[in-house]
C-alpha cells in the first residue's frame, strides 16, 4: 500500500473512531439528563379551529388557557397536523410519531407501535400504568397495532366510550369523571384523554354549542391542571400536554366550520400547550412543530426509545435549551 493511502487509511479509522465516542458520551448526556416530571397527560380537544382558539386574539372562548395557562407553559401558535386530517389519523400522529392513513370508523388498527407500547415494554411496566381514556369509543384501536411484533403486546388499558365498549361514545363529563377517579387512585404514569363535544358539534352544524362546548373544555383543562398543581403527589411532578387532533374548514371553503379532512389551512392548522416542571413558563414558540413531535418529546422526557417515530423532540420546550 502506498504512503498516501495508508495515511488516509488510518485518519479514516481514527475519524470513526472519534464520531462513536462522541456519539457514546452525547447520547449518555442525553439520556442521564435529570427530569423532575414522572406523570404524562395528554389532552386532546377533537377538532376546534385555531381562529376559534389561539389564533382569536381575545381568547374569548378559551379564557383560561389564553390569558391564565399559558403563563405556565409554552405555546405553539404554528403547530400542524400534517398528515390526515380525521379523528383517528389525528391520534395515530401523536401516538405513533407516523402519519397514517387509517380508516375513521375504528375498524382497523394502526401500521406502527404507539408510545403507550414502547414505555410499557422498555420500562417494563404493567399495562395498568398506562391508560387511554376517551369520549369516542372507536379510539379504542390506539391502545393496539397490526405490527405482527408489537400486536396484542403491551397494551394499556382503555377506557373508550360508554362502559369502555368500542362502539359507543360517552359525554365529556363521564371521560373527566373517569380521569380524577384514575387520578385519585393507582394513578398512571402515561395517559390520554380525547374530548369530544366540540368535533361532534360541529359536525351537527350546532354553532352555538361547538362554541359552548370549547369553552366547557377550556374549562375542564384549566380545572384539571389546578387539581395537579393543588395535588403533593402532583405538583411539579407531572407534564400535560394540550392539542387538537385536527382543525375544521375555514368560512368559505367547502362547508365551514361543519367538517374537516383535506389540507386546508383550517383542517392542518391547530395547537400545542405545554405545561410541566421540566419546561419553560410564559413562552410562545412560532417554530412549526407538528403531531408527529408530541410523542418523540414524551419518550425523551420519560427516557424510553421509541425508533419507529418519524418525529422530532421538541427540544426548544425544555428549561436550559
Amino acid at each position: 500500500m502506498q504512503p498516501n493511502s495508508m495515511l488516509m487509511k488510518n485518519r479514516f479509522q481514527l475519524n470513526y473512531i472519534f464520531a462513536l465516542f462522541l456519539a457514546f458520551f452525547s447520547s449518555k448526556s442525553v439520556y442521564s439528563q435529570e427530569f423532575k416530571s414522572e406523570y404524562t397527560i395528554i389532552v386532546v380537544i377533537d377538532g376546534p379551529r385555531y381562529t376559534e382558539t389561539f389564533g382569536d386574539s381575545t381568547c374569548k372562548y378559551i379564557p383560561n388557557m389564553g390569558k391564565s395557562l399559558v403563563k405556565e407553559g409554552v405555546l405553539y401558535t404554528n403547530f400542524r397536523n400534517n398528515g390526515p386530517t380525521f379523528t383517528i389519523s389525528g391520534h395515530t400522529a401523536m401516538t405513533t410519531g407516523v402519519y397514517q392513513s387509517i380508516s375513521n370508523a375504528g375498524k382497523k388498527l394502526p401500521d406502527n407501535p404507539s408510545i403507550f407500547q414502547y414505555y410499557i415494554k422498555e420500562k417494563n411496566r404493567d399495562k395498568s400504568d398506562v391508560y387511554v381514556v376517551a369520549s369516542k369509543g372507536k379510539l379504542e384501536v390506539l391502545g393496539n397495532t397490526s405490527d405482527k411484533d408489537w400486536w396484542n403486546c403491551y397494551m394499556p388499558i382503555t377506557y373508550c366510550g360508554v362502559n369502555g365498549q368500542s362502539t359507543e361514545y360517552a359525554g365529556d363529563l363521564q371521560t373527566t369523571n373517569k380521569v380524577y377517579e384514575l387520578l385519585n387512585g393507582k394513578t398512571p404514569h402515561l395517559m390520554l384523554v380525547n374530548l369530544l363535544a366540540v368535533d361532534s358539534y360541529g359536525h351537527a352544524n350546532n354553532w352555538d354549542q361547538y362554541l359552548a362546548s370549547l369553552q366547557k373544555c377550556d374549562t375542564i383543562v384549566y380545572n384539571l391542571w389546578q387539581y395537579i398543581q393543588g395535588n403533593p403527589k402532583f405538583k411539579d411532578k407531572t407534564t400535560l400536554f394540550i392539542t387538537n387532533d385536527h382543525g375544521r374548514h375555514l368560512d368559505g371553503h367547502k362547508d365551514g366550520f361543519v367538517n374537516h379532512g383535506d389540507k386546508c389551512e383550517g383542517c392542518t392548522h391547530i395547537s400545542l400547550l405545554a405545561m410541566g416542571p421540566d419546561f419553560k413558563k410564559g413562552v410562545v414558540v412560532t417554530k412549526e412543530r407538528e403531531l408527529i413531535d408530541i410523542s418523540k418529546t414524551i419518550a425523551f422526557l420519560m427516557k424510553f426509545n421509541m425508533p419507529s417515530s418519524k418525529g422530532e423532540v421538541m427540544d426548544e420546550l425544555f428549561i436550559g435549551k
